[in-house]
């Protein structure tokens, strides 16, 4: 069938788009995805650069954290104090590690001696005991009970190693609209070699890859209404989409508050999303975290010296804390080429902008006052949404289900290849490219993957170039 008139054969939403519409000029600041703090750099270092608006003494403040972020952590007892303290059991010995130059991890390569820059998360179903509801409203889950929440397959000498992670892939094929074939390839996961005995036969696992760094101060600087404003859980519009807020403990507050962080929304704020990142990554503790994630089964973890109390200084953290809210957002290239113009039409035509909020407006009491009162386009509602059986990792976390995940924001994905020499999407890196992601979409995102798998080989090339534009 000739591609025009099959355009014209579309729903009624893609039929106006296509057929009488022309793609709208880009949007005056649709560069600028950042607000006044993006930057324009487009290489291998794109996401490892400060809020472009920071003054120079601020950018000092932002090498002192990046420091930290950047270099090793060292055993306990060290002559290198300020970074000891390291383990007893752990997975990476520096932020960098995972979040290789600021950028988006991947899952290990066959046969890896690692897991590298992706973590395998641990729970177990709860059941209606007092002391599983207290974990559920604390943590989000049961932790498996000898392992904990997370596999960590790292530790100092003297101490085991909880277990190795593998992953080797099913293939599939999946057929688009034009015939065109897409191979799929879906994780499974293999745990060996355990340190401390079998799992809880329940044990729940997800794997998770590290996420991009930019853009995070910003994220947090959305006001909390206006993430709000953009749940519908009853789906009153009927559009199918029914995004949902998570809502998460607060360690500092005390108290549940709205999620915004992690795959599943399950941090509330960045300070905290260190934090843990510093007790279940490398077995760092901290004033909000003060004891190391070793079981009641793990005697020598316990026993092993520590490197003060805590071993990330409040100075240290609030140094990190600095520099993750002020990693910049790269400025979008290519925004007034026609093929991007006629990609971010299909792309909204296509319903993908439901979920994937294009901007919001940042608070004027941001926690920086370089991130206040800024016009940001994160691609993301930051609100989960069902995303079907096939991404469903079935393992709940505080109010998301096994089938739910946080809108991951597209700012920046374009650049994933220049940055970190890969484009492996999704929450556990399965996609290979951007358009195997699309195509494990389902649940929520089950009409615009539909779509999209119809659209032709221009078609597809246009959102492709709208997407790398980002």
């Amino acid at each position: 069938m000739p591609s025009a008139l099959r355009l014209c054969l579309l729903p009624l939403a893609l039929l106006l788009s296509a057929c009488e519409r022309t793609p709208a000029p880009a949007e005056p600041g649709e560069a600028l995805s950042g607000g006044a703090t993006t930057v324009r750099q487009s290489d291998r270092n794109a996401f490892s650069l400060p809020s472009a608006n920071l003054s120079p003494s601020r950018r000092l403040d932002f090498a002192v954290g990046n420091s930290f972020f950047r270099n090793p952590w060292v055993i306990a007892p060290s002559t290198t104090t300020a970074r000891d303290g390291l383990g007893p059991l752990f997975n990476t010995n520096a932020c960098q590690n995972c979040h290789i130059k600021d950028g988006r991890g991947h899952p290990p390569a066959a046969n890896a001696a690692s897991a590298a820059s992706m973590l395998v998360r641990l729970s177990i179903p709860a059941n209606d005991s007092a002391a599983h509801a207290e974990l559920l409203r604390r943590q989000g889950v049961v932790p498996e009970p000898v392992y904990g929440g997370q596999l960590q397959d790292m530790s100092n000498p003297g101490v085991a190693p909880e277990g190795k992670v593998r992953v080797e892939y099913d293939l599939l094929t999946v057929t688009l609209g034009d015939g065109t074939q897409v191979e799929l390839r879906k994780p499974r996961l293999r745990i060996s070699q355990l340190g401390y005995g079998e799992m809880h036969a329940d044990t729940l696992f997800s794997a998770r890859v590290a996420p991009p760094m930019i853009g995070l101060g910003l994220l947090e600087a959305i006001p909390e209404s206006a993430i709000l404003a953009g749940e519908d859980p009853q789906d009153r519009d009927g559009d199918g989409i029914r995004g949902v807020a998570n809502r998460v403990w607060d360690d500092a507050r005390g108290a549940t508050v709205l999620g915004r962080f992690g795959w599943k929304a399950g941090q509330p704020n960045l300070n905290q999303q260190n934090v843990h990142a510093f007790s279940s990554d490398m077995g760092l503790t901290t004033r909000l975290l003060p004891h190391d994630e070793c079981t009641a089964a793990q005697t020598d973890c316990r026993a092993m010296p520590h490197g003060g109390e805590p071993e990330v200084s409040d100075n240290i953290l609030a140094s990190v804390l600095f520099y993750t809210r002020n990693l910049a957002v790269p400025a979008r290239r290519d925004v007034d080429a026609l093929e991007v113009r006629r990609g971010k039409q299909l792309f909204v035509d296509a319903g993908c902008a439901k979920c994937h909020t294009p901007s919001f407006v940042t608070a004027a009491d941001a926690a920086e006052p370089e991130l206040a009162r800024q016009t940001i386009r994160p691609y993301s509602d930051l609100l989960l949404h069902d995303m079907g059986d096939g991404l469903a990792d079935d393992r709940p976390e505080f109010q998301a289900s096994g089938r739910q995940w946080r809108t991951a924001p597209l700012w920046g994905i374009g650049l994933t290849e220049t940055v970190n020499g890969h484009t492996q999407f999704l929450h556990d890196g399965r996609a290979r490219n951007l358009l195997e992601a699309i195509l494990w979409h389902g649940g929520e995102a089950e009409q615009a993957r539909q779509a999209i798998s119809d659209f032709d080989a221009s078609e597809r090339g246009a959102l492709l170039a709208f997407l790398n534009s980002l």
